[in-house]
């Protein structure tokens, strides 16, 4: 059953990690309802549906999130790249300080610093994994409105 739906979101999203995080992400939520269906039939169709939805979600994202590595960015022998790298690091971090609440700075450091997972970072903050995803994902997206804002300022 469960390499059926993992077949089928890899096809969808055409890249193993996504599809094992998405079925895995559809698995949390048929557990969080286990009680409340009535047959494995049932179990089946939420979890297919649950997929699709997730991989619909992940479709919009990659079409609405249009982003650049950092890593591609050659630097001159003036440096100039470097320091532009550096200028826009230090605007990230003056935002972070900033915009976020001092659970999302924690989270986001937790995460892209120091390499934690949500599920080791949950538990260091006592809180459920899905809390913390959703906490850094709404301090992602505050920070891109921030930057997109000033994008447009320009």
């Amino acid at each position: 059953m469960a390499k059926d739906f993992l077949t089928e979101a890899f096809i969808s999203l055409k890249d193993r990690w996504k599809a094992e995080d998405a079925l895995q992400e559809a698995f949390c939520r048929l557990w969080g309802r286990k009680y409340r269906l009535s047959s494995v039939r049932e179990a089946e169709r939420l979890l297919s549906r649950t997929g699709k939805n997730i991989e619909i979600d992940e479709y919009r994202k990659a079409r609405r999130e249009k982003t650049v590595s950092l890593e591609g960015i050659v630097v001159e022998e003036d440096g100039s790249s470097r320091d532009e790298m550096e200028s826009l690091f230090r605007k990230v971090e003056a935002s972070v300080e900033k915009e976020l609440s001092e659970t999302q700075k924690e989270i986001i450091r937790m995460h892209e610093y120091e390499g934690m997972t949500f599920e080791n970072i949950a538990e260091e903050l006592g809180m459920a994994p899905a809390a913390v995803r959703m906490r850094a994902s709404r301090a992602r997206k505050l920070l891109r409105d921030k930057f997109r804002e000033e994008y447009e300022k320009d």
